[in-house]
């Protein structure tokens, strides 16, 4: 009798758990939700997560709360989010150099791959600019191409560390210019920024979001964008395929992910919380004003775009454009 009372109590359990799982889903969230922002304040990613932990704070009912764990251009706050419990309480956000470029500069086994996260949402694409000091007395980008090419590495450009989007491309554009640059890495560009300014370095590659203001005050001038067409906040700031760099375009999608494992239902909520906050005035308007484009992708389609992605990154590793620093 005992033995089929036992047996009868671990069959019940046994059936109550999906279905106890399936109520946690659903009443997902219950208590604060964590998100790492893989860099340090006041840069592009900084700026969006902030803007998205209120406007997902307001749509889920429970506070998400921004935690900023930069280094190791963001693998350090990515790896511990992919470490995670897979329950939808922790979140990173980060760039495609994030989750596919910085774990391939570590030198050796990667702390974590593509397949470690669950996509959950891109949040904005955002063009890329160079800017400088508006006293230097390079006006233009011919004028830095020019001395770039009369003084091979002597120009230093900050960048916010090793795998971002910033550094991938500024890789891509020595390789198509055929120049050096002396490369710096940040731990997030709002400190490169403010180093610029100083004259601690010469210029800065960032995203316009985060250099926008500086660029509007008239303490930094931008003199060329990465996008294949001007950006919209930058009119008169010409593309690098306008100054004869043929087909170069570099963005930076800011992607929001869970860990793998995350249950597809609370995935979904996530997704469609984000989808609401996009179509939302106010959060567009704020997103525009900063230089970011918008569009709402399913985790399928998200999941489909960084597959694409971080195939052509495994390509620009084999040909030797992507090192290990």
């Amino acid at each position: 009798m005992k033995s089929l009372t036992r047996r009868t109590t671990i069959t019940a359990l046994l059936a109550a758990g999906p279905a106890a799982r399936a109520l946690a889903q659903a009443s997902f969230p219950e208590r604060p939700i964590r998100l790492v922002v893989p860099f340090a304040p006041g840069g592009n990613a900084d700026l969006t997560g902030r803007l998205f932990a209120e406007a997902l704070t307001k749509r889920l009912g429970q506070q998400v709360i921004v935690e900023n764990r930069g280094g190791a251009g963001g693998a350090i706050g990515a790896e511990a989010v992919a470490k995670s419990a897979p329950d939808g309480y922790s979140l990173v956000l980060g760039s495609t150099g994030t989750f596919l470029v910085s774990p391939r500069m570590t030198g050796g086994k990667p702390p974590y791959t593509l397949t470690s996260f669950a996509p959950v949402a891109l949040l904005s694409t955002s063009p890329m600019d160079i800017v400088i000091n508006a006293n230097n007395p390079i006006k233009d980008w011919a004028g830095m191409l020019a001395y770039v090419q009369a003084n091979p590495g002597k120009l230093t450009v900050g960048h916010p560390g090793n795998g971002s989007t910033n550094h991938l491309a500024l890789l891509q554009m020595q390789k198509a210019l055929g120049v050096r640059f002396n490369i710096i890495p940040y731990k997030s560009n709002g400190l490169a920024l403010n180093d610029l300014p100083a004259g601690q370095i010469d210029a800065v590659i960032d995203q316009v979001p985060a250099s926008i203001g500086h660029v509007r005050a008239g303490r930094l001038r931008a003199i060329v964008v990465t996008t294949a067409r001007r950006a919209a906040q930058l009119p008169d700031v010409p593309t690098l395929q306008e100054t004869g760099v043929k087909d170069f375009a570099a963005t930076t999608p800011i992607v929001l992910m869970a860990p793998a494992g995350t249950p597809p239902d609370i995935v979904k909520k996530l997704n469609e919380a984000v989808a609401r906050a996009l179509s939302d005035l106010p959060v567009k308007e704020k997103l525009n004003d900063l230089g970011a484009e918008t569009e709402a992708l399913s985790p399928q389609q998200l999941t489909a775009f960084l597959q694409k992605e971080d195939a052509l990154v495994e390509e620009l590793q084999k040909s030797g454009v992507l090192k290990v620093e």
